[in-house]
């Protein structure tokens, strides 16, 4: 027995804070998850920079190429001391 409308869909999980995702409707930009803000998920560049809000249907995992190039920009902007 279902406890709602055959068609209701879950809504996704909140991930941890610093999660890699990426927001589909900014053509596909890989931000870490900061938190939540009413609705929408934060979501931060990886390079840093100001954050953004997403809405969580419009987020997903990075693929795992998504992922390295992520963590590769996030190592080269650490090295060259644009973030911490």
């Amino acid at each position: 027995m279902q406890n709602g409308p055959p068609n209701e869909q879950n809504p996704p999980q909140l991930p941890s804070p610093g999660t890699l995702l990426v927001d589909t409707s900014r053509r596909d930009q890989v931000g870490e998850f900061r938190g939540t803000s009413g609705p929408y998920w934060s979501l931060r560049p990886v390079c840093g920079g100001t954050e953004w809000e997403a809405e969580p249907a419009s987020v997903r995992a990075p693929s795992p190429i998504e992922r390295l190039r992520a963590e590769i920009a996030r190592c080269n902007a650490r090295s060259e001391g644009r973030i911490l």
